[in-house]
């Protein structure tokens, strides 16, 4: 009886002591191999050109590539190094008469029997380069990878489609009916005036802003022929005509106040900090806030000086005064459908053209397009603006026709 509970209680004990035994010997097995799997990790590139496990000339440790002529590990390769640039290798000595053997495990016993071999392996020391060499080449490759991108650059544009003829005499329209309608052209700079606003008194307005009545009542002289301008650029397009009435006045009356503010932003003068308004009337910053914009002013500003860096010539101006007035997305339009391919037909004449252009801005295209954003944010900023200054200002100095495309527009 006795010996049988001997023998139960040492099989109870060392199949415990067995089992938590190979428990414990799992883990550094896993813990191994996660070492292995993480030392393989920390191998780095290994060039295509080399064969599997190919060992290092100078140790016999695994190579990483060819340094300095000779097929080598990283060790020799930054211990070669380091003996040139450092100009180490006359202060190198051997205890043992130059005769010893280096191998992975020896290499770091002596530098100069591991110099010397390194020299009688075939590594060069012309290859090493100083600090100023180094930086040199660095600029150097630098500069041929900026050329590289400039070429690829280049050879893109080349490579995108021009207009097609009959994109570009539909640009022709467009550009021409731009001019037509586009007070001053070329010479507003020559025939501008700068606004001298006088010292009326000013109406503090419900949201904080003032209102110059002075400045508002010289703005709202110049609104009316700006507005027939814009009809009369809509008028001119072909596309346009073919609409609705009731479709050609949503458009307008949607688009208007962002041509307007297109139209006097490509005409910002960072010299004089000013917009020149309807080709006449030179204001500053601030005068426009004043006269009745308010926040609107600063948003019409920035464009402005945004579009400056663009340097846009007429025909990009009049291809997207076009793109801003067919937008198919204005409450109450019936011929959606058809509006929406007029605008698609101008947004691809305009980006071949952009293309034929040239412009040497990267991503020129998709940059100049945020500039359709930014002008229906004026639009729709303009339309909430335009409630506070009927409140604000007396009626008799709003133009009927600024009265008849501004009211009733969606906030």
């Amino acid at each position: 009886m006795v010996f049988f509970f001997f023998f139960f209680f040492f099989f109870f004990f060392f199949s415990v002591v067995f089992k938590d035994s190979n428990l414990w010997l799992d883990g550094p097995k896993r813990k191994r191999k996660n070492s292995q799997c993480s030392v393989k990790s920390m191998s780095g590139y290994i060039p295509s050109y080399l064969e599997k496990d190919e060992p290092c000339v100078v140790c016999g440790d695994k190579a990483t590539g060819y340094h300095y002529r000779c097929i080598t590990c990283e060790g020799c390769k930054g211990f070669f190094r380091r003996t040139i640039q450092k100009n180490l290798h006359p202060s190198y000595s051997c205890k043992y008469d130059g005769c010893c053997i280096i191998d992975k495990i020896t290499r770091n016993q002596c530098q100069l029997c591991r110099f010397k071999k390194c020299t009688a392996v075939g590594m060069a020391m012309d290859l090493v380069l100083d600090d100023s060499k180094r930086v040199a080449k660095r600029r150097l490759i630098e500069e041929n990878r900026e050329k590289r991108k400039k070429e690829e650059m280049v050879k893109s544009l080349k490579n995108r489609p021009e207009p097609t003829s009959s994109e570009w005499e539909l640009i022709r329209m467009v550009t021409e009916a731009h001019r037509h309608t586009n007070a001053q052209g070329s010479h507003w700079k020559q025939k501008r005036k700068f606004l001298d606003i006088g010292q009326s008194p000013v109406a503090p307005t419900s949201d904080g802003d003032k209102v110059d009545l002075e400045a508002f009542s010289e703005f709202t002289k110049i609104i009316t022929p700006a507005i027939t301008r814009v009809v009369d650029f809509a008028k001119k397009l072909p596309m346009f005509s073919e609409l609705p009435c009731e479709d050609q006045i949503i458009l307008l009356k949607g688009c208007c106040m962002e041509i307007m503010s297109l139209r006097a932003a490509v005409r910002y003068d960072p010299e004089s900090e000013t917009l020149t308004l309807n080709g006449e009337m030179a204001v500053k910053r601030e005068q426009l806030k004043n006269g009745g914009l308010g926040v609107v002013s600063d948003a019409i500003f920035d464009l402005g000086k945004s579009l400056a860096q663009f340097n846009l010539d007429d025909t990009e101006v009049a291809l997207l005064q076009a793109v801003l007035l067919m937008s198919s997305d204005r409450t109450g339009l019936t011929c959606v459908e058809k509006i929406e391919k007029c605008q698609e037909m101008y947004l691809l004449a305009f980006e071949h053209y952009i293309n034929y252009r040239k412009h040497n801005i990267p991503h020129f295209w998709p940059k100049l397009l945020m500039k359709v954003t930014d002008l229906r944010m004026i639009g729709a900023c303009h339309a909430s603006r335009f409630l506070h200054m009927k409140v604000e200002c007396p009626t008799e100095l709003f133009p009927p026709l600024f009265l008849e495309v501004f009211e009733d527009q969606d906030v």
